[in-house]
């Protein structure tokens, strides 16, 4: 997400690094780059004009002082602007002191209001709560149906009238289903509300009456992160003629610009809480405006990184591998259940994208390979218990057996294993596994250790006549005799 912005904001900030002063060229050189790259990230033109004033004057003040790293309190202060650009702190859902809290989703048609529903009732499931979905929207055909079914495969309760029955009042609807929620002891009700393709009088008037009948906790405007900058005047609209507490955006994952994230909270100034960062219903994350910026400056976002990772592996499980890497007792079942454990996290691509200094521009895309995973497990669950637990019986034999099992060559075997012992020897000298939940390298991520590649698609091995680190101190020692 936001790569575009992220490679262009990343390319002017390049241009001040290893300087010891900063002229007023150097300045206006990198405000203008910067300026640039927001415009054409379709940030509003009333966002770009004060982000640039405020970060000039934060620049000037750094090229005026006696730092000894300028180019790196420019970076600082350039971070800071983004913060404060995708609304300073993270805020979260206010709770209703009397149950149900009643969230209203209200948006344009397209926005994807009725998946979202979805997925926040899953995210609060998950967090403990009691969500009921509400399907107020009667306007588009199959709203209903829609909402039945991505509640059922979310696992919460729908309150709907009979499915594919189009008509009816939609404002009865959102106040029996915020009655049967109190009756049932919901803690949380989430109404979908109906959209148009644009922002017309009926859809005020309906969201109004909704709005005013069940008097919603939080009031959220979903909106598709792919609108750019006119996501602020859908916002500013809604604003004007309906209220919202805060904003939802959906297709975070596929937006390369940003446009939308940054207008909406300098035009409308409403906080984003949650981003829809694919189209699965557990693929919906709590917005943190300082972890975004850092992902945009390719800074990491380790954070979101060990959070899922810690719900996917579990912090026992993680501790549990460590202890078996330390011991050497780590095997290809436990290397198996981390690949699944990864796969869960989400794409490896996305995954990459969280580690710090990963532009897309320095990145060769072809060198994630997201099959490696899947011939990785081929070859493990084709191998019987005790091949899995000690790889040297492997013998030409077993091998073809495997190979003829998993579809796969017998080199593609040999690498596996081989790779494997690598990483299990770089991590037992590392002292354990460290990183997101324990994971002994990426398959296909380049620098990972395991089945990566480096940017030209080339193995990660020594160059010729190279000397790797040892782990005995004096043999180290040594070893750094020769090289000097």
């Amino acid at each position: 997400m936001f790569s575009d912005l992220s490679d262009k904001l990343s390319l002017g900030l390049s241009n001040l690094r290893g300087r010891g002063k900063l002229s007023e060229q150097d300045i206006e050189e990198f405000l203008s780059q910067t300026r640039l790259s927001l415009l054409e990230a379709d940030v509003a033109l009333s966002v770009v004009d004060e982000f640039i004033a405020e970060l000039g004057i934060k620049a000037r003040e750094i090229a005026g002082s006696d730092s000894l790293n300028p180019a790196q309190e420019v970076l600082a202060a350039t971070q800071a602007q983004l913060v404060k650009a995708l609304g300073g702190s993270a805020q979260r859902l206010r709770i209703a002191k009397q149950p149900p809290s009643i969230l209203m989703l209200i948006g344009l048609q397209g926005s994807g209001k009725t998946t979202l529903a979805a997925k926040l009732a899953k995210h609060l499931q998950a967090q403990g709560h009691t969500p009921l979905l509400v399907a107020a929207d009667l306007q588009r055909p199959n709203a209903v149906d829609q909402l039945v079914t991505v509640g059922a495969q979310a696992g919460v309760g729908v309150f709907a009238p009979e499915p594919g029955n189009g008509v009816g009042d939609p404002v009865k609807v959102a106040k029996d289903g915020v009655a049967l929620a109190q009756r049932d002891q919901n803690d949380f009700v989430i109404v979908d509300t109906a959209g148009r393709l644009a922002v017309d009088e009926e859809m005020i008037t309906q969201a109004q009456a909704i709005k005013s009948a069940i008097a919603p906790t939080e009031t959220l405007l979903v909106v598709d992160s792919m609108t750019g900058q006119d996501a602020a005047n859908t916002g500013a609209r809604f604003e004007e003629r309906v209220g919202y507490d805060g904003v939802v955006l959906t297709k975070l994952d596929g937006d390369t610009r940003g446009g939308a994230a940054l207008s909406l909270v300098g035009v409308c100034g409403k906080p984003i809480l949650f981003a829809s960062v694919g189209e699965k219903l557990d693929a919906l994350e709590a917005f943190y405006p300082d972890r975004m910026a850092s992902r945009i400056l390719q800074l990491g976002d380790l954070a979101t990184l060990s959070e899922q990772a810690a719900q996917v592996i579990g912090v026992d499980d993680a501790r549990v591998q460590a202890g078996k890497l330390a011991s050497g007792a780590f095997t290809l079942q436990d290397f198996l259940e981390q690949l699944q454990s990864i796969k869960k996290m989400g794409s490896l691509s996305s995954l990459v994208g969280m580690l710090p200094g990963v532009a897309k521009a320095q990145l060769d895309t072809s060198a994630i390979d997201e099959g490696e995973i899947r011939r990785a497990e081929a070859i493990i669950t084709s191998m019987t218990p005790a091949e899995r637990a000690d790889p040297r019986i492997l013998d030409g034999g077993k091998r073809a057996r495997i190979a003829k099992g998993a579809g796969v060559t017998v080199a593609e075997i040999n690498s596996l294993i081989k790779r494997f012992e690598q990483a299990k020897t770089m991590m037992n000298q590392a002292g354990g596994v460290r990183g997101a939940g324990g994971a002994a390298g990426l398959p296909g991520v380049p620098g990972t250790g395991v089945g990566g590649r480096n940017q030209k698609g080339r193995n990660n091995k020594p160059r010729p006549g190279s000397k790797g680190r040892s782990g005995n101190p004096a043999k180290r020692a040594q070893q750094e005799r020769e090289r000097a």
